[in-house]
This record gives structure tokens, C-alpha cells and sequence, in this order.
């Protein structure tokens, strides 16, 4: 076991060859490399995969010993200050390692299909594979300075993955928004960093700990000073993650390659701010006012992305709401203490979202035949709807996916989401209210994403075909109201917000023999009446959608507890995750019974359950097919029968939708305050620099060049100027001295 761990310094380094390799081949002979250009996936995902052997391979070896190994290499500066680097294997790691490298290989995979295409196929690879090495080097670094090299370099491989199409204006737009978001976050992180360096002299965890295990309780330090260090130490995971206030810039990160948004978005890049946390957290725990803080901000984040992604039309920004939403439920946990639920929900939740955002791409592509290659177009849901019928295995795969989201058991967000939820509870009614009302927002807007994808009929270019209005087929907006025969419909499916309500209403009955009229329609590329439809896309990215499905299926059984000699009413709690989390937990000192009840445990999983039914329930009543069994009878205006409060009611949905279409006007805020503001002192300071400054440098040379042309006339050489000065001046001194 020793001799295993003592290579593990090679993981982070594995994929460094293949960009290398692609550097110099660009560099050396251009025209082959980019000919050959899809034999690089091969090595990419070959190289990532042997750096999965290796995790796998340590991380039996955590489950089986339950150690912790750690090596250092000193470099010493002078005689008073040295730097340490090395590597830190732990079971956090070792959870982290099999993250990175199981999803990253289904992306590459994915990505050869999905990029094959595009002619920056090779800077992908090079980008992608960067920031497979700088995220290993990350998870697996043993001090803060390591943390922070690592932590700037995935933030640059973010920055360049975001932009990667950047002649578009909108994704150059996003990358800097991206940018300039995580710099506010990681300036804050720095800070942390040199100020914990300045109380205790190293950089390394054990020393940080010592501190929150002896001095902290002992009044050994400053605790006002160690708060404030601990909260600039926070300030960099929230923006990483993506959490309220610095959430602005996962939405807009979307304008990158799916692909991207599978791997940096949803399970490795937003997840470090996590992992910071869960590595930091025996130095949180020693601070009460810090953890109070992480699990507020956790709750006003996981309710902000719920509420945020309940109007949005493009499937990858509804998404991304959803991911915010989730790394909300993460820091809630870490924040009361539940560090075993938090790490489960944030391995549960990586693969769910990956598969879910990898489906989306697939959604896209077969979208883009129809429309072009317009993200405006192809990520549009209100375009969409019916494809099932035309790629099925992303349905299935989709439909999974939302199910397991939404805490549908037994899938795997299901366990995780049900431990905070009941860990919540236990710490403040408070936050469970607000953590159990989300899942059921949870399962309202993921299953309003699969209903506008795949359910009822294809929307693009829905035409009418027949002038009677008897059989007239109307079209349905994104909010399932009816569209009369005269109105433009151009219109209804342009992505402008007005006059689109938030709720369906006025469902028409529909013909049974309407769905044989749909079928022939206009293209984007001009062909009348030509048979054009969605299709289902390769092999090579159907392959990691089937693989992360199984994960789906299957990872939440490793913190299902099982029985171990319990008897009673109680099961032993003894888990994989747990097991090989042990060494963790004793060293968080997480407080957990020795036996879960199981009625308790029923109790709270029915209740759960319940709100996610219900979510999916109201999403199916509002977002279902027209052709429904409840569209049909008219069951939500049965609702509105003789109710004198429908005006208020319609109002309250009107606020409802343009709050979250609008993104909480918090976007606007940021833009009118910050952007604006900024935007106006640095015209102020131009205004002074140029009128102020510059005026007093330019007007003491003004004036020294005035007095020195009259000077010039008084010292010409003239002897009659010379008296008549020389008179001048004595007459004015015989003035004053006899006066």
C-alpha cells in the first residue's frame, strides 16, 4: 500500500503528455497534426483512463485501511522560511480523483462526437485536458499555496473553455463576466490565505487545524481576526461555486460548448468550492458565527436557483439554475455540520447532472437541422416538444436523469437530497421548510424541462392546415396557452418575453385526428414541404449518456446503510461511503447515531417522496401534452369557475414569471450599480485627471511661458531699457521709504 501511494503524484501529471504532444505537433507540422486531428482523443482518453486505475486503486486501499497519506518535499528558502509541496491522499481525495476522472473520460468521449465538426476540435482537447491536470493538481494538493496555483489555473482553462467560440460577442461576454466574478472570489481566497499564514507561519493543513482544535477554544488567538480569515477563505469558494451573491456567472457560462458545461459546470469546476470547504471544514467547525453563515448562504442559494429556473427557455441556463440550486443544498450541509451528506449529494448530484447536461447536447444537436446552428434556436425550448419520438435512447436517458433530480427512489439523488433534507430538519425547522418546499420546486421546473423537450408535438414551424376553425390547429406557447388562428406566430415563438403567460390556461380540446396533419413543414434552409427531423446522434456520444445512466441507476447504494448485527427497530449505519469516509469523520468530529431508525427514516423518505410527486404532479397539469387527460377536461379552468380573486391570482403569476425571466433583477442590479457605477467614477477620474490635474501642470507652464516672453523683452540689451527700469524701480523704493 505504501509503495501505491507513493506514485500518486503521477495522476495529476498524466494527461500533460497528450498536450504536449499536440503543442509541438501544431507548432512542428501543422498540416498533419490538424489532419489527423481525431486519433488525439485516443491518447487523451487513454492517458485520463490509467489515471482512473490509479484513483480506483487508492481509493479500495482508503476503504480497506482508512488511512491518510501524506509527502512533502521541502524547499528551503533561507534559514527562517521554507515551502513545502507534495501530495495529500485521503478518502476526500480519493472521492475527488474517481470524480474527475470517471466524468472526464465520458466527456472526451462525448466530445469527439459531439466536436468533431467544429475546427477548434484540437484547442478543445488541449483546453480540456489542461484542465483535467490543473483540477487533479487541485484535489490532491497538501497546502493552501498549492490550493491557490491550482485553484488560478482552473480558473484560467474555465476562462478559456466558456470562450472557446469566442467571435460569437455573447460567449467573449461571458467568459470576461466569468472572469471578473471568480477574481472578486479569488482575491478574497488569497486574502484568507496570507492572513492564516500571518497568524500561524505555515501554509499547511495540519498547522490550520491545530489551530482549530487548541487555540481557537483556548482563546489562543484573535477570534474576530481568525473569522475574518476564515469568511475571505469562504469568499473564494462562493464564487467558485456559484453561490449567492457571486452566482452570476454560471447562467452566462453556458455559451461554451456542452460538453464543458457536462464536465467544468456541473460535476468538477463548481464543485471545487465544495471540496474547498469539505477540506477546510475542522477549521470551520471551531467557528460557529463562519458555519451559521455557509449554511445561510447554502439556503438563500439553493432557493434563488429554484425560483430562477422556473420561466427560462434555454434548456442548458435551466439547467444551470438547477446546478446552483444543488451546490446550495451542498453548502447548507457542510454548513450544519453534515459533512458525509454533503460529499454523497455532491458525488449523487455529479453524475445526475452530467448526464443530464450531456442529454441536453444531444437535444441540441438534433435540433440544429431543423433550425441551423443557432443557440438562440437550437437550445430554445419553446421550439422543441415531441421529440421522444425521434431520439428515444436520449429520452430514456434524460427522463432518468430528471427523475433522479427531482428525489425519485431509488436513483441516486434520492438518498443524498434525503439525508440534508432530514439533517436540516434536525439543525433548524427553518431550513428544513425552506429545504423541503425547493425539492418540490426540484421537481416542478426538471420535469417542466423534460415536458418541453420531449412531450406533446414538435413546435417548430407549426403551421396551421386547414381553414375551417372547427378543425383549426392552434399553436401552443411555452406556457401551454392557446394561440388563436390569426395571431402571428412568429411571434409566440420568438424569445421575447412579452405577452407570454406563465401558466397554461383556455386548453382547447383537440381533434383526435389533429397529430396526423404534423409532419411536413417548412426548414430553415428554405425547402418547402420537405420531411426534416430531429434524429438520434452517434455512437461515441450515446455511449457516455448509457454509461453515466447505469451511475444514475446505481451510485446511490453506496450510502444506503446495511444491516450489521442491528436488532430492534434499528439498523447498524454502516455504509460504503461511510466506511471510507472514517478517517474524515473522526478527523470533522461529525456528531451521527450509532443506529438509524428505521421508521424514522421511512417517515421522512414518504414525506420527501411526496413533494417531489406533487412537484412533478402540478408540472405535468401545467406543461403536460394538449392532449392530456387533464388539458381535456378542462381541469385548470375548473379552478377558476366563479373565483373573484383570478385577477389576483394572474398578477401574482405575472411577478412569479418576470422575477425569474429576469433572473431576480439581480443581474440588473449588478449592471446598473456595478458596471455603471464603475463606468462612471472612471469617467470622473478622467474628467479630473484631464481638467484637473492636467490644468494645473498645463497652467503652470502657461504662465511660466507668459512671464518668460516678457522677461525676454526686458533683458534685450537695450541701455535705454535698462534706465528706464532702473528708474522705475527707484523712484517706487524712494516712494515707499519716505512715505
Amino acid at each position: 500500500m505504501e509503495h501505491t501511494y507513493q506514485y500518486a503524484w503521477v495522476i495529476p501529471l498524466l494527461p500533460l503528455p497528450v498536450i504536449m504532444s499536440m503543442g509541438f505537433g501544431l507548432i512542428l507540422i501543422p498540416t498533419a497534426t490538424k489532419n489527423l486531428r481525431r486519433i488525439w482523443a485516443f491518447p487523451s482518453v487513454l492517458l485520463l483512463s490509467i489515471a482512473m486505475v490509479f484513483s480506483v486503486q487508492l481509493s479500495i486501499q482508503q476503504i480497506n485501511g482508512s488511512s491518510i497519506y501524506q509527502y512533502l518535499w521541502s524547499w528551503t528558502v533561507n534559514n527562517d522560511f521554507s515551502l513545502e509541496f507534495g501530495y495529500l491522499i485521503d478518502p476526500l481525495t480519493s472521492i475527488m480523483l474517481i470524480l474527475i476522472t470517471t466524468v472526464g473520460i465520458l466527456v472526451l468521449i462525448y466530445s469527439d462526437g459531439y466536436m468533431s465538426h467544429d475546427e477548434g476540435y484540437l484547442r478543445f482537447f488541449v483546453y480540456i485536458s489542461f484542465f483535467n491536470t490543473s483540477m487533479l493538481g487541485l484535489v490532491t494538493s497538501s497546502n493552501l499555496i498549492q490550493i491557490y496555483f491550482f485553484w488560478e489555473l482552473v480558473g484560467m482553462c474555465s476562462y478559456l473553455l466558456i470562450g472557446f467560440w469566442f467571435t460569437r460577442p455573447i460567449a467573449a461576454s461571458a467568459c470576461q463576466k466569468a472572469f471578473v466574478t471568480n477574481r472578486v472570489g479569488d482575491f478574497g481566497l488569497l486574502l484568507g490565505i496570507l492572513g492564516f499564514f500571518w497568524i500561524t507561519g505555515s501554509l499547511e493543513f495540519r498547522d490550520l487545524f491545530k489551530i482549530a482544535n487548541n487555540w481557537i477554544p483556548n482563546n489562543g488567538i484573535n477570534s474576530l481576526l481568525t473569522t475574518l480569515c476564515a469568511f475571505l477563505l469562504f469568499l473564494g469558494a462562493v464564487a467558485k461555486s456559484a453561490q449567492f451573491p457571486l452566482h452570476v456567472w454560471l447562467p452566462d457560462a453556458m455559451e461554451g460548448p456542452t460538453p464543458i458545461s457536462a464536465l467544468i459546470h456541473a460535476a468538477t469546476m463548481v464543485a471545487a468550492g465544495i471540496f474547498l470547504l469539505a477540506r477546510l471544514l475542522p477549521l470551520f467547525i471551531s467557528l460557529p458565527l463562519i458555519m451559521s453563515f455557509i449554511s445561510l448562504v447554502g439556503t438563500i442559494t439553493l432557493f434563488l436557483g429554484a425560483t430562477l429556473a422556473l420561466a427560462q427557455r434555454d434548456i442548458k441556463r435551466s439547467l444551470a439554475y438547477s446546478t446552483m440550486s444543488q451546490l446550495g443544498y451542498m453548502m447548507l450541509a457542510l454548513g450544519i455540520g453534515s459533512y458525509q451528506a454533503a460529499l454523497f449529494h455532491l458525488i449523487t448530484h455529479a453524475y445526475s447532472k452530467a448526464l443530464l447536461f450531456l442529454g441536453s447536447g444531444s437535444v441540441i444537436h438534433s435540433m440544429e437541422p431543423l433550425v441551423g446552428y443557432s443557440p438562440d434556436k437550437s437550445q430554445n425550448m419553446v421550439l422543441m416538444g415531441g421529440l421522444r419520438k425521434y431520439i428515444p435512447i436520449t429520452k430514456t436517458t434524460f427522463l432518468w436523469g430528471t427523475l433522479s433530480l427531482c428525489g425519485i427512489p431509488p436513483l441516486a439523488c434520492f438518498w443524498s437530497k434525503d439525508e440534508i433534507l432530514s439533517n436540516s430538519w434536525l439543525y433548524s425547522p427553518f431550513f428544513g421548510i425552506i429545504a423541503s418546499f425547493t425539492a418540490g420546486l426540484t421537481a416542478f421546473y426538471m420535469f417542466r424541462i423534460y415536458l418541453l423537450t420531449f412531450d406533446g408535438y414538435l413546435r417548430v414551424h407549426f403551421q396551421n392546415y386547414s381553414s375551417t376553425k372547427e378543425s383549426s390547429l392552434y399553436s401552443i406557447s411555452l406556457w401551454g396557452k392557446r394561440i388563436p388562428k390569426g395571431v402571428n406566430r412568429d411571434f409566440v415563438l420568438s424569445t421575447t418575453k412579452s405577452g407570454v403567460s406563465f401558466f397554461s390556461q383556455n386548453i382547447p380540446k383537440i381533434q383526435g385526428n389533429t397529430r396526423n396533419r404534423i409532419g411536413s413543414f417548412t426548414t430553415s434552409f428554405g425547402a418547402k414541404n420537405t420531411f426534416a427531423y430531429p434524429h438520434e446522434t452517434g455512437n461515441t456520444m450515446l455511449f457516455p449518456l448509457l454509461i453515466l445512466l447505469l451511475f444514475t441507476l446505481f451510485i446511490g447504494f453506496i450510502g444506503i446503510s446495511f444491516d450489521n448485527g442491528g436488532i430492534g427497530n434499528g439498523i447498524a449505519e454502516l455504509t460504503i461511503l461511510s466506511k471510507w469516509l472514517t478517517p474524515s469523520i473522526n478527523f470533522t468530529q461529525e456528531s451521527s447515531n450509532s443506529f438509524v431508525n428505521s421508521y424514522e427514516f421511512i417517515t421522512n423518505a414518504i414525506s420527501s417522496v411526496s413533494l417531489a410527486i406533487f412537484g412533478l404532479f402540478i408540472a405535468y397539469i401545467f406543461y403536460g401534452s394538449a392532449y392530456s387527460f387533464f388539458q381535456n377536461l378542462d381541469l385548470i379552468n375548473s379552478f377558476y369557475k366563479g373565483n373573484p380573486k383570478k385577477e389576483f391570482l394572474d398578477q401574482v403569476k405575472k411577478n412569479i414569471y418576470s422575477w425569474s425571466y429576469n433572473r431576480g433583477y439581480i443581474d440588473i442590479f449588478y449592471t446598473r450599480v456595478f458596471t455603471l457605477g464603475i463606468r462612471g467614477l472612471t469617467e470622473l477620474t478622467e474628467f479630473f485627471d484631464k481638467g484637473v490635474i492636467d490644468g494645473i501642470t498645463n497652467g503652470v507652464g502657461l504662465a511660466s511661458f507668459c512671464i518668460g516672453e516678457e522677461i525676454k523683452y526686458v533683458g534685450g540689451g537695450r541701455i535705454s531699457s535698462y534706465l528706464f527700469f532702473f528708474l522705475c524701480y527707484v523712484s517706487v523704493f524712494l516712494f515707499f521709504f519716505l512715505s
